[in-house]
């Protein structure tokens, strides 16, 4: 009975989990957010600016300053094939190029149309809420 009962309780901690982080990785793309992304104000998001603001974002997920960010401080960011990908050292880590690398190919993903610029919509979008986990 208890094991059940510990079970049950793992099963709900879990989709609770699952629920917030799903909650947490829909960012809403308003008038502050894209102000806060677009230095320029011409309103769309270039790479450039994409990797200034990721630039912000991987010294802020490496506190140790160490230069590399692991799958646990990209946690939520990253899954595991993702990361595998922009790996290609098989260290384990992520250095800033290939986070700079990552960040244009989920903008690429991002832009369908290939204008070079991401505007709300496009940001809005599956692809552009992927880009925003790193640069947001």
């Amino acid at each position: 009975m208890l094991a059940r009962i510990v079970l049950s309780l793992g099963v709900l901690i879990g989709a609770g989990a699952a629920l917030c982080q799903s909650a947490a990785a829909d960012t809403t793309v308003d008038a502050a957010l894209m102000k806060t992304l677009d230095p320029d104000g011409d309103g769309t998001v270039d790479l450039a600016e994409a990797k200034a603001a990721g630039a912000a974002t991987f010294k802020k997920l490496d506190p140790d300053a160490e230069g590399t960010l692991d799958a646990k401080e990209l946690a939520g960011r990253v899954d595991k094939a993702d990361f595998t990908a922009a790996d290609p050292d098989a260290d384990g880590t992520i250095d800033k190029n290939e986070y700079d690398a990552l960040i244009a190919k989920r903008f690429a993903a991002a832009d369908p149309d290939n204008d070079g610029t991401l505007d709300e919509k496009e940001l809005s979008a599956k692809a552009g809420q992927a880009l925003l986990s790193l640069i947001h």
